[in-house]
């Protein structure tokens, strides 16, 4: 293995160091331009590179790549299962079945079968591209999910698919695996022992992990109190204690991971906000981080294959996705323009890089060709996936301006929570507003306005008591969009404000600049 220098781990330190400040100043430009997220880190990586200005080199065997490599699947798995809107799933369990049975494994079984026709590979590793290619990025899927003019039945399709096709894929990997690692067929004690792997020991010890750290975690809520910033962070330690349980006992970590997080999207709704709210974009980090690993020479090894075969294949695999998930999509009630781009938009990005890295970290045979050809296809997905979003989707015409919101010069902004208290806060252009955290009171300085008892929370009897005066109060409900729509309930005259885009909403509300907006977020 090779060793951990002084310089590389300077230069691993500056890269993340890179990757972070660049992805808070670019975040706002690239999703306005529509640009993939994706090739920016992948230019960065080539900018640092040996064809660039040679300040890191990052192989296959690098120890970085397959710590990153690692930690980054585990995050893509636990995310996706935490991210799961199971009531949405539960709604539209039809269409999940199509989009997960029928149309991901077909692809994966084509894509295969062109492997092997194709490209001259063995059973396992025409397994191993296929079900890899076959899964789509829920990173490069972000972007186009936001984009106001794509059809709710496409944005519900791509979401199941992006949360929970690699778990449908990740055992068909395991499977082409054990395939590479014997030069004969496998025996019915292999089979045996992966079948234990995959449907038992894996996700028991996921199931196990997530039910402890949330009984923990419910102990200690109710007995003492935990910091709401840091259930996020103990979030991402219940993915790696999951990983880690499942591979103490020779089991697949990554499917614990995955169990892990669906576990907790089951039981504690609250947790799975919690860290969608911090966590997730700390798992982004990480995913962008191996984006730019991969950006310093090793994607770029797929240019070095291009010949007719591969090119062929490269097309095989964009056409497979069609041929697949056309006729899946045949029962489900959508129109054909939809069939169309949910079997267009499949982009292959990092989850398909890392789910083909498994091999290779595992030594076998063949694993750097692998990939090798599966570099080619995400380039050219970032390509083809990047682009096509801004001339096959349109914004709606009718979209009509939002209406403004006149906000008082002393109007004081209330939002709350399902404990029955409201957060209060007041605008910062009103005259006359005292509040004293240390006392734990609040003078609205408006004349017949009653006091608030505390600071920070405001109760409902209270809110009651200033709706009496039309225009004092603004009630802003700015939960996340998980439980907003899994929820019934709503401030009657509240305004909804996006979590994620939370200035953008509050400016096409009209909301002025100086107002000190506190959200209803439970």
């Amino acid at each position: 293995m090779t060793s951990f220098s002084p310089e590389l781990f300077l230069s691993t330190l500056a890269l993340i160091g890179a990757v972070i400040i660049i992805s808070a100043l670019l975040s706002e430009f690239v999703e306005k331009s529509g640009l993939p997220q994706v090739a920016v880190f992948l230019g960065l990586g080539a900018a640092i590179g040996p064809a660039g200005l040679n300040l890191i080199n990052v192989g296959l065997d690098s120890p970085i790549l397959r710590v990153v490599g690692t930690l980054s699947l585990v995050l893509v798995l636990f995310t996706d299962a935490l991210s799961l809107n199971q009531s949405e799933v539960r709604k539209h369990r039809f269409l999940s079945f199509l989009v997960l049975g029928p149309g991901t494994l077909f692809s994966a079984v084509l894509i295969a079968l062109l492997a092997w026709g194709l490209l001259g590979l063995p059973v396992g590793a025409a397994l191993i591209l296929g079900a890899a290619l076959a899964s789509t990025d829920p990173v490069m899927l972000r972007g186009l999910l936001k984009r106001p003019g794509l059809d709710p039945a496409v944005r519900q399709a791509l979401r199941l698919e992006g949360g929970m096709n690699d778990a449908v894929l990740l055992p068909i990997v395991l499977v082409g695996m054990t395939f590479l690692a014997h030069d004969h067929a496998p025996g019915a004690g292999e089979w045996g022992r992966l079948g234990m792997d995959i449907l038992v020991l894996s996700p028991a010890a996921g199931i196990i992990v997530g039910l402890a750290a949330v009984g923990m975690l419910e102990l200690v809520r109710r007995r003492i109190g935990v910091r709401r910033d840091y259930e996020s962070i103990y979030s991402l330690g219940v993915a790696f204690a999951a990983f880690a349980a499942a591979e103490s006992v020779h089991g697949s970590g990554f499917l614990a991971a995955f169990a892990a997080g669906l576990t907790i999207s089951a039981v504690d709704v609250e947790l799975c906000d919690c860290f969608l709210e911090y966590g997730q974009t700390t798992a982004e980090m990480a995913l962008m981080f191996t984006f730019v690993l991969f950006g310093v020479s090793t994607i770029w090894k797929g240019l070095g294959i291009i010949g007719v075969g591969t090119l062929l294949f490269v097309g095989g695999v964009f056409l497979a996705r069609p041929a697949a998930f056309i006729p899946a999509l045949l029962p489900a009630r959508i129109s054909w323009k939809n069939r169309a781009l949910i079997s267009w938009f499949g982009p292959r990005g990092l989850s398909s890089l890392l789910l083909v890295l498994l091999p290779a970290f595992a030594g076998l045979p063949q694993s750097e060709f692998l990939v090798t050809v599966c570099c080619l296809v995400v380039l050219f997905s970032v390509v083809l996936h990047g682009a096509s979003p801004s001339f096959l989707i349109k914004p709606p015409r009718d979209s009509k301006p939002a209406r403004k919101v006149e906000l008082p010069e002393n109007a004081l902004s209330v939002s709350g929570s399902e404990n029955g208290q409201m957060e209060a806060a007041l605008a910062e252009g009103g005259s006359g507003q005292q509040c004293s955290l240390s006392q734990g009171e609040c003078s609205t300085g408006i004349p017949d306005v009653p006091e608030l008892s505390h600071a920070e929370y405001i109760s409902i009897a209270e809110v009651r008591a200033l709706e009496a005066h039309p225009g004092r109060i603004v009630i802003v409900d700015a939960r996340t969009e998980r439980t907003y729509e899994d929820s019934d309930e709503s401030i009657p005259g509240s305004l909804r404000v996006s979590p994620e885009n939370s200035v953008r909403s509050a400016t096409n509300l009209g909301i002025p600049k100086g107002a000190v907006l506190a959200v209803l977020c439970a």
